[in-house]
């Protein structure tokens, strides 16, 4: 694997040096980034795949939605609409993405939109709205936030520091300063200070800037119509796990805690679940001899199996979807929400 990045490293070089000349027309003004007077909060990572930004993103809503009009707006990755779309009721992920799908499931009283460009979508959402938050922006600098939050995977922080397509950062890690504020997620709870400190050491933060460690909650098991479950995982039960996320091991961690049998339909982040994929899983189950046994997905899969073609199926299994939150470690939930809350009443 190691030699195979190497090999990738000169393509690394040239997109370093396109990125850095991009992120460089932006910061002198070469390039217009427009910025907007109203409390714009970009939630992001320099790294592709999964850091965190869907729970932080709710975390915010929950945050703010008790005292202002919010919209979240984002690209809608993977839907099969263009331009500009507000969410509703009835909108599945192959309309609007599956994390906006996810938003507008749990935060019905809460506008959720989605465009491929953010300048459009906020210039669309601002006259009827007092914040909006961006989903997945840091990299979109066409359009300049007034609050952005990086984060940083805990799992992933101590690996190099190679762009695309040899590493997996989208742009370089001196992108890293033009956060507010940067977050080190998914730590474990009991992260030690000294480990604390040797990330702090490996991100260098800088002056201006906030960090902050959070840690995933999971929280109780619900059915596909939101139903809180019951009935208990323990050591004899057998569960059928179907992700397709960017990084499942957190997952895996905490439910091998509770079982160790476990049987993990692994699938790309985004996956568009097939009718084949769902009766493999279905056979698969079905054929398993456990006396106790169950299916379990995260919120964001359960929006793609939520599409009309698969719900047919999925309705025949017990499937499972288990929610998540976040909580900050080292008593820093305060700080942090008075940051933010400072940010929004500036206007």
């Amino acid at each position: 694997m190691k030699f195979f990045r190497w090999l990738l490293f000169p393509f690394s070089l040239i997109y370093g040096l396109i990125t850095g000349i991009r992120n460089w027309c932006y910061s002198r003004g070469i390039f217009k980034s427009t910025g907007f007077d109203m409390p714009v909060i970009v939630v992001g990572n320099l790294d592709v795949g999964g850091a965190g930004k869907s729970p932080m993103t709710e975390y915010l809503i929950r945050l703010l939605k008790g005292n202002y009009d919010i919209a979240t707006l984002s690209r809608g990755y993977g839907r099969a609409t263009k331009g500009f779309l507000m969410a509703t009721a009835e909108s599945k992920a192959s309309d609007i993405g599956d994390e906006p799908a996810q938003f507008k499931h749990k935060f019905p009283d809460v506008d959720v939109a989605v465009c491929e460009k953010r300048v459009t979508g906020v210039e669309q959402l601002k006259d009827d709205h007092d914040v909006i938050i961006l989903d997945d922006a840091y990299q979109h600098r066409a359009l300049e936030p007034g609050f952005s939050i990086l984060l940083f995977d805990y799992s992933r922080v101590n690996e190099p520091h190679f762009l695309l397509p040899a590493g997996n950062l989208r742009e370089s890690f001196n992108g890293r300063k033009r956060a507010d504020v940067i977050i080190i997620s998914k730590c474990p709870a009991s992260l030690t200070d000294l480990e604390q400190g040797r990330v702090i050491k490996r991100i260098k933060p800088y002056p201006h800037q906030s960090l902050f460690f959070s840690t995933i909650n999971y929280l109780p098991a619900q059915t596909m119509d939101g139903a809180t479950v019951i009935n208990a995982i323990d050591e004899h039960t057998t569960v059928f796990l179907l992700t397709g996320i960017a990084n499942p091991k957190p997952l895996l961690t905490h439910l091998k805690k509770q079982t160790q049998l476990i049987v993990h339909h692994n699938y790309p982040d985004h996956h568009r679940f097939s009718l084949k994929n769902i009766s493999k899983l279905a056979d698969e189950f079905s054929a398993c001899p456990s006396q106790k046994k169950v299916i379990i997905t995260t919120e964001k899969d359960a929006q793609r199996l939520g599409e009309q073609d698969l719900l047919a199926e999925v309705k025949k299994l017990p499937v499972w979807v288990l929610p998540i939150g976040i909580s900050f470690l080292n008593n820093g939930q305060q700080q942090f929400d008075e940051l933010i809350q400072t940010y929004v009443r500036q206007y």
